[in-house]
């Protein structure tokens, strides 16, 4: 199941250590940028890879971390690695690190789909963990989901720990197949989030409202409410009934999501995700 390791390591953890980002796209700057505002790491410690030069500029003028469009130039001497590249492009990076990155080096994967045995062997590496980060990790508000190989250490789990911590809350998951399931929820979750704001949105112009003043009060009311759930306590449903009076507004709409299935239809979504995520696995080890 869902638990935790190495608890009460810190930012010391990554005293003196070399870190690697092999892809740099926006999850990949999502977490230099959180390491560098929580003081986790300086720039001095980190090298960042990405095959495109203006990029790499890009990157370099922002943070002030080390730059290359070489990946084994990257990797040399680090002690850990980022792999944040897209799960498609990893059949082609694993052969590049192989013979290059120091066996002893934590090799930590973002990249969905992409399993634990895929990446052991790819990489030549047993120490590696996966994880399963989100969307509003780039605001440090994420939720990542993560795993780690039987042959990481407690010190390299600690590491880990801190490393995808910086991008919001992080969850331990002993078993790698919970990954899928977290690939479907928290990975995927953002989409259904969005993808309910903009009904709602929708709705309100549709009522007459205009599209600024529909998105000011959706926006509004999905933070707050989220934010009361969290600091309630409460079973979403007791905190449902609480604004939804006998025979009231509340309970009129509630009565037509009902009628139109919306709990089937996200429980289908979420399990198409879930499926979904277990075939590119599926994929990704067969290359």
């Amino acid at each position: 199941m869902l638990w935790g390791r190495a608890q009460g390591f810190n930012g010391m953890t990554l005293t003196n250590t070399k870190l690697a980002f092999i892809g740099s796209g926006v999850m990949g700057e999502a977490m230099i940028k959180a390491l560098l505002a929580r003081q986790l790491m300086q720039p001095s410690q980190i090298i960042a890879s990405d095959p495109h030069v203006d990029r790499c500029e890009e990157l370099r003028q922002r943070y002030g971390v080390k730059v290359t469009t070489d990946n084994a130039v990257a990797v040399k001497d680090a002690d850990i690695v980022v792999l944040s590249v897209k799960p498609q492009v990893m059949a082609k990076v694993l052969p590049e690190l192989n013979h290059v990155v120091e066996r002893s080096a934590l090799m930590v994967s973002i990249a969905a789909g992409v399993t634990m045995q895929t990446l052991v062997t790819g990489l030549d590496n047993p120490h590696v963990v996966r994880a399963m980060p989100n969307t509003p990790s780039q605001i440090g508000m994420g939720m990542t989901v993560w795993t780690a190989a039987p042959s990481v250490s407690e010190p390299q789990v600690a590491q880990a720990r801190v490393l995808l911590g910086a991008f919001g809350d992080e969850m331990y998951a002993e078993d790698e197949r919970f990954l899928d399931m977290a690939t479907a929820l928290n990975g995927t979750g953002p989409a259904y989030v969005f993808m309910f704001m903009e009904a709602l949105i929708d709705a309100g112009v549709h009522m007459g409202l205009s599209r600024r003043d529909a998105e000011r009060l959706v926006l509004q009311t999905m933070r707050g409410s989220v934010e009361y759930a969290t600091q309630s306590k409460l079973h979403p449903a007791e905190l449902r009934n609480q604004v939804t009076s006998p025979g009231g507004t509340s309970a009129e709409a509630i009565y037509e999501l009902e009628k139109g299935g919306l709990r089937t239809v996200i429980a289908d979504g979420v399990w198409a995700a879930y499926r979904r995520s277990r075939e590119l696995g599926e994929a990704n080890s067969k290359k």
